[in-house]
């Protein structure tokens, strides 16, 4: 494979690393959008990730991605608030986010490990918040993936609404 070759493959894998934080970003906040004000702390039973702890978790695995381009601490104390962890983890995104449009090289490992790792490890905690949702009472609405409005330049908290909600996935 000639240089050329080889450097595009590389920007296709970040730019799909990127559109996966960007779907990431999206399921987050599709999980925390509209959740009643006791979701952060609601807990299913004991030593059972309540969703504060579950981003802070979220935003620990995905700073040990970020350590996998540049030297930074990987597992950061829980924020204080919600809020406040909710925008960390936004901004660690985003920090990822910056690495992948940079080129950074990634440190002992490959962008399929990667993804294989703290990016779907991330991916799976998001689903375990949409399932809290409904434990809680609360539950989201289902929708076509495949036609949301998922930006791979949009990290933030700031995510569109579903192009495709499933209104016959709604619980009573």
């Amino acid at each position: 494979m000639n240089t050329a070759t080889r450097d595009n493959v590389m920007d296709t894998k970040r730019q799909m690393l990127r559109h996966f934080l960007a779907t990431l970003a999206y399921r987050t906040q599709k999980a925390l959008r509209y959740a009643p004000e006791n979701f952060a702390d609601f807990r299913v039973k004991p030593k059972v990730r309540t969703p504060h702890e579950l981003i802070w978790h979220m935003t620990g695995v995905l700073q040990y991605a970020v350590s996998l381009f540049a030297d930074v601490e990987t597992w950061p104390d829980q924020m204080p608030t919600f809020t406040e962890e909710v925008d960390r983890f936004h901004n660690t995104l985003e920090e990822l986010g910056r690495h992948l449009d940079a080129g950074t090289p990634i440190r002992n490992t490959t962008p399929e490990r990667v993804l294989q790792g703290p990016f779907s490890d991330a991916m799976t905690h998001a689903g375990q918040l949409i399932m809290l949702r409904r434990l809680c009472g609360s539950p989201v609405m289902g929708e076509g993936f495949m036609l949301a409005a998922i930006d791979p330049c949009n990290l933030g908290p700031d995510q569109p609404d579903p192009v495709s909600p499933d209104e016959h996935m709604r619980e009573p």
